[in-house]
């Protein structure tokens, strides 16, 4: 079993202390989590909530000096449309429904972003999880990306040129999966959200990995998946009706 941390939605606009404190964290347990960056955030329930920090590149830069992975979040984190893609974990997206013109805009712009500031993101996922083919070929034509850290499966796995590496958890626990990723956002977390996940660390720490740590293989999506894929939208069904 691997274990791997996913910090979403750092940009320019962001809980500065939580993300400190998400930091001192992770670095006195030697974890080096794959962060999502925003590389033009424009929406306003994030922009409106926080200040602008003016060293967030060179924080970036920083992250990435100490092996933790940067990843291409998106563009604007603007949702335009209803639909859930390949992944539906919500009925909504910036990408999954977009025409790939549209589509290949926005993974340009982001990664040029990204590139101005000196960072080459080795891996993407999607506001909210969702996604879909166009943004699959967006990625193949406006990047060297081939990894989405976004799917529900046993294990990382490969399809269509790209390796997908599962992430199942929104907070760390214990599941039988070969490999986990647990997805945060500090910028909502609170106290009980960092105790818990000090506890976890100290208790499970052999269990991490880094991005770079892991194997990527051929490996195609097999029964063991479909199964996971298919009860978790199952109950997900059930969840909303």
């Amino acid at each position: 079993m691997y274990m791997l941390i996913r910090l979403d939605d750092a940009s320019e606009h962001m809980d500065v202390d939580k993300w400190y404190r998400v930091e001192l964290l992770l670095d006195k347990y030697n974890i080096r989590p794959i962060i999502g960056v925003i590389p033009n955030n424009l929406d306003q329930s994030i922009v409106e909530k926080y200040e602008h920090n003016p060293g967030f590149w060179d924080l970036v830069k920083k992250w990435e000096s100490k092996g933790w992975t940067i990843a291409l979040h998106g563009y604007t984190h603007v949702y335009e449309t209803d639909n859930g893609g390949i992944n539906p974990i919500y009925n909504r997206s910036e990408f999954a429904g977009l025409p790939l013109s549209k589509q290949r805009e926005k993974i340009r712009r982001g990664v040029n972003k990204l590139e101005m500031h000196g960072i080459f993101p080795k891996l993407f996922f999607a506001p909210s999880h969702t996604y879909d083919n166009n943004t699959l070929e967006a990625l193949r034509l406006e990047s060297q990306i081939r990894v989405i850290s976004d799917t529900v499966a046993n294990d990382i796995y490969f399809k269509d040129g790209f390796h997908f590496i599962p992430q199942q958890s929104g907070k760390v626990r214990n599941l039988p999966f070969r490999v986990i990723t647990f997805c945060y956002h500090p910028n909502t977390m609170n106290d009980s959200d960092f105790e818990y996940l000090k506890v976890f660390l100290q208790k499970n720490l052999n269990k991490f990995r880094s991005f770079e740590e892991l194997s990527f293989t051929n490996r195609k999506f097999g029964v063991v998946d479909w199964l996971l894929k298919f009860i978790y939208f199952g109950l997900k069904k059930i969840r909303f009706f």
